[in-house]
């Protein structure tokens, strides 16, 4: 599985778990890092727990494990390491404190392609609100 299929598919197993404010940043060309970063958020620990148990059942369909996998515990900033994806799923406060975006201010978004990107911003809007 390619870099941008793993990026998509773990979108929507994010999204299958009502993750919000959902973005996908293409890194490549700015760090040996990772290819992508998919950065979430939940609104609660138990949440932000599902989100990335659901990313991990969706990656092992495709026999992909992560090379580690932080935060879990106090789960208020999970990283799941798929070598060229890193999974960020952050609790509310915690997002709002790092601001990962902006650390990575010129990564390019990806534009996911339909249906995830309408229920993306369906879930933000509902977050919004």
């Amino acid at each position: 599985m390619d870099s941008i299929t793993k990026a998509i598919a773990a979108a929507e197993a994010a999204l299958e778990k009502k993750a919000y404010d959902l973005v996908v940043l293409e890194s490549e060309h700015l760090s040996s890092i990772a290819d992508y970063f998919l950065i979430a958020t939940g609104r609660s620990d138990v949440q932000v727990q599902a989100i990335a148990r659901g990313i991990e059942e969706r990656m092992q369909k495709s026999k992909i494990r992560p090379l580690s996998v932080e935060g879990v515990k106090h789960a208020h900033w999970i990283v799941l390491d798929y070598d060229d994806l890193i999974v960020h799923i952050f609790y509310e406060p915690a997002r709002e404190f790092y601001r990962l975006e902006r650390t990575w201010v010129d990564a390019t978004a990806v534009a996911l392609p339909e249906p995830i990107r309408s229920q993306a911003k369906e879930l933000r809007l509902r977050a919004l609100a």
